[in-house]
C-alpha cells in the first residue's frame, strides 16, 4: 500500500524523471518539486528547462529553483509545508542538516550504484570504465556526507559486455523508479530495517570533465574499449592525429602478439582501423572527425585514409 504522504521531490536530469512520473502514477501527494535553476545550454546559449522541470509543468506539480538550498528563506519556505519525506535523485546540490530534519519521515536519495561502492556524481560512467560486471540502484536514508548514508533497498542490474554509459543509464533510471515505490511501500509497511554502510568498502566516483576523454593507448585493449563506452556519451573518447582530434565511439578488441609502440595505427582494411595499444589490438568502428560527422568506419576510410605506421595520441 502506498501511502498519501506529503513529498518534496528534489531532482534535475533525465536520470531522475522515471521516479517522479513513478510517483505520480501511484498517486502519491508530491506537494513541491524542487530542480536546479534554468540554463543556458548550447552554441546559441538558449536557455532551458532542467528535464526534471519539463515533466513537473507537464504534471502540474508546483516548482521552485533555488540557487542554493543554504538560505533561510529556502528552509523556512521548505518548512512551512510541513513535509512527511524527501525524495531526492541527482539533484545537484548536497543537502544541509538543517534542511535534512525538515521532513518528519526523512529524506530518501537514490543512488546509481551498490554502495558503498561509486560514491559521487559518475558512478554509471566509472562502473562501466572499471569493466564491474554489476551495478545497481541503492536507496539510502540521506545524512551529511556525499553518499554515506544507512542503505534501506538495493536493485542489482547487469552491465552487459557492450553497454554504454547512455544505456546503462536508461536502465537504472527504470530501475530506480522501481525501487522508490518498494522503498517507500516497505517504509510505511515498517519492513525496512535501515543498514550502515561499511566505509572501509567505500570507492568514489568523480566528476568527468572534457579532457578526461583523452584515450591512453598505452592501456590494455580491454581498457581502452570500456574507456570508450563509459564515457559514451559524456565527455567522449578522443584521440589526436597530427593537429585533430579524432572522437572514437566504438570499438572491438582483437587479440594480437604484434608489438608497436601504443597508438601506432598497424593496419587498415575496408572495414577496419587497428590501433595498437598496451596489449592486443583495438579495432575502431566508429569515428568522427573534428567539425565532421559520425561515421561508421568503413564510410570514414573512404574519404581519409589513414596509412599504417601513423600515431595517434
Amino acid at each position: 500500500m502506498i501511502p498519501k504522504k506529503r513529498i518534496v521531490f528534489m531532482g534535475t536530469p533525465d536520470f531522475a524523471v522515471a521516479s517522479l512520473k513513478a510517483l505520480n502514477k501511484i498517486g502519491c501527494e508530491v506537494i513541491l518539486v524542487v530542480t536546479q535553476p534554468d540554463r543556458p545550454k548550447g552554441r546559441g546559449r538558449k536557455v532551458i528547462f532542467s528535464p526534471v522541470k519539463e515533466v513537473a509543468l507537464e504534471l502540474g506539480y508546483n516548482i521552485v529553483q533555488p540557487a542554493s538550498v543554504k538560505t533561510s528563506e529556502f528552509s523556512d519556505m521548505i518548512a512551512a509545508l510541513s513535509p512527511d519525506l524527501f525524495v531526492v535523485i541527482a539533484f545537484g546540490h548536497i543537502l544541509p542538516k538543517n534542511i535534512l530534519a525538515i521532513p518528519k519521515k526523512g529524506a530518501i536519495n537514490l543512488h546509481a550504484s551498490l554502495l558503498p561502492k561509486y560514491r559521487g556524481p559518475a558512478p554509471i560512467q566509472w562502473a562501466v570504465m572499471n569493466r564491474e560486471k554489476k551495478t545497481g540502484i541503492t536507496a539510502m536514508l540521506m545524512d551529511k556526507g556525499l553518499d554515506t548514508g544507512d542503505i534501506l533497498m538495493t536493485a542489482e542490474i547487469d552491465i552487459s559486455p557492450k553497454d554504454t554509459s547512455s544505456l546503462l543509464h536508461d536502465r537504472l533510471a527504470l530501475a530506480a523508479s522501481d525501487l522508490l515505490i518498494k522503498t517507500i511501500s516497505g517504509m510505511e509497511a515498517n519492513t525496512i530495517t535501515p543498514v550502515p554502510q561499511d566505509n572501509s568498502l567505500a570507492t568514489y566516483a568523480p566528476l568527468l570533465k572534457k579532457k578526461d576523454g583523452y584515450i591512453d593507448w598505452s592501456k590494455s585493449a580491454e581498457d581502452i574499449e570500456a574507456f570508450i563506452r563509459g564515457i559514451n556519451p559524456w565527455p567522449g573518447a578522443f584521440t589526436v592525429k597530427g593537429k585533430k582530434r579524432l572522437k572514437i565511439f566504438a570499438a572491438d578488441v582483437i587479440s594480437s602478439s604484434i608489438k608497436q609502440p601504443p597508438g601506432t595505427v598497424v593496419g587498415e582494411t575496408r572495414e577496419h582501423l587497428f590501433v595498437a595499444t598496451g596489449s592486443d589490438l583495438l579495432s575502431i568502428k566508429e569515428i568522427q572527425e573534428e567539425s565532421g560527422k559520425r561515421h561508421y568506419i568503413k564510410d570514414y576510410l573512404c574519404g581519409c585514409n589513414i596509412t599504417p605506421g601513423t600515431i595517434l595520441g
